[in-house]
């Protein structure tokens, strides 16, 4: 299971590094600094996967869930939700330190 987290952590870094390659050439051709959401992925990448997404939560859930929740979520950069994604799975799955506790 441990082996699994890693490897996730590993794979939202590389993630993580490419949309924020991506977004440094875009800031360097524009002149400005900027910041492509993961909205923004998601629509350019898969767009009938977010309708489909969407209308999935609106249906299951109430439609404030969507716009209030996960639409914000999805408006932060890509590459700030991938390294915390990555982050925080790599803490999940690191390895313990093994105590030897000694009763006499």
């Amino acid at each position: 299971m441990l082996i699994l987290l890693r490897f996730l952590a590993g794979v939202f870094l590389l993630i993580a590094t490419i949309a924020a390659v991506y977004d440094g050439t875009r800031s360097l051709g524009a002149g400005n600094l900027v910041m492509t959401s993961l909205l923004e992925h998601w629509a350019t990448l898969a767009p009938g996967l977010l309708a489909a997404a969407r209308n999935g939560v609106q249906r299951a859930t109430h439609p404030l869930v969507w716009e209030l929740g996960a639409a914000k979520l999805l408006g932060l950069p890509a590459w700030a939700v991938f390294t915390a994604l990555g982050i925080l799975f790599a803490y999940a799955g690191r390895r313990r330190r093994r105590v030897n506790v000694f009763a006499n």
